[in-house]
């Protein structure tokens, strides 16, 4: 696939585009599924100000999202991290999610076991690679699912009650990671109501309804319900590259 992800933010004046490659490598890879580059314009005039790598952006952007989502929907009692896939996002979301909040430990499982004791090495802190997802579910109070799965990985009968889920991958309407069960029996966020009931196969397939975008919560007019089991379905939105990349320009401008 090639998307094209265009968007302006006024509060920022910033105009970009996001041009972003999607292929889905059937043997393990060096080259990421996800390949990008954002276009930054001077939004008075439409000059180019700047060409920056989409792909650190998305990974950094998408795993800061998943983090503001798990600060005010998990327990507060949070103590294992799980984290389902070994690719670039978990790489991210490991990073930061280890920086904001303090877990006593933190699960990796992968299909390819390769990926994951390479994740497990490359890691700053100590990580535990399971030989199952369900392993490593058992008993997670944080589960990241960062995926190129087309079926269910995650099934609501190994989820804790009360657990927070981040699904990241299943970025298909035909594409699955969450279960029917987990998808019914969770309160369900997502950043965006429109992209979710037309792209998230998760959504779509399991006719789960939706309980609040993450901006509401944020706003203060829906609660956050951390004491339940909560999903964010997370798919990604063009004005988060927009201001990734207003922030970058305006940092290296600073700094020349």
């Amino acid at each position: 696939y090639l998307g094209v992800m265009p968007a302006y933010s006024a509060a920022d004046d910033a105009l970009t585009t996001k041009l972003v490659t999607f292929y889905e490598h059937l043997k393990d890879s060096s080259v990421p599924s996800h390949q990008a580059t954002v276009l930054l314009f001077e939004p008075s005039n439409g000059t180019l100000k700047a060409v920056l790598d989409g792909s650190v952006i998305t990974a950094k952007r998408t795993a800061a999202v998943s983090a503001i989502a798990t600060k005010l929907l998990m327990p507060a009692s949070a103590e294992v991290l799980c984290i389902l896939g070994a690719g670039v996002q978990a790489y991210s979301h490991y990073d930061i999610f280890t920086e904001l909040f303090t877990f006593k430990e933190v699960r990796v499982w992968s299909r390819s076991r390769e990926r994951a004791l390479r994740f497990a090495a490359a890691a700053g802190g100590a990580v535990r690679v399971c030989a199952s997802a369900r392993e490593a579910v058992t008993g997670a109070d944080v589960i990241v699912t960062v995926t190129m799965a087309t079926a269910p990985i995650l099934f609501g009968d190994w989820v804790k009650p009360g657990a927070h889920i981040n699904a990241v991958g299943a970025s298909r309407p035909d594409w699955r990671e969450l279960d029917d069960e987990l998808m019914k029996n969770s309160v369900l966020f997502v950043d965006s109501r429109e992209a979710a009931l037309t792209e998230s196969g998760d959504v779509i397939l399991s006719g789960a309804e939706i309980f609040a975008e993450l901006g509401e919560v944020l706003k203060g007019t829906k609660p956050a319900l951390p004491e339940k089991t909560t999903v964010f379905k997370s798919l990604g939105m063009a004005v988060e590259d927009t201001v990734a990349a207003k922030f970058v320009y305006d940092a290296w401008s600073a700094g020349n």
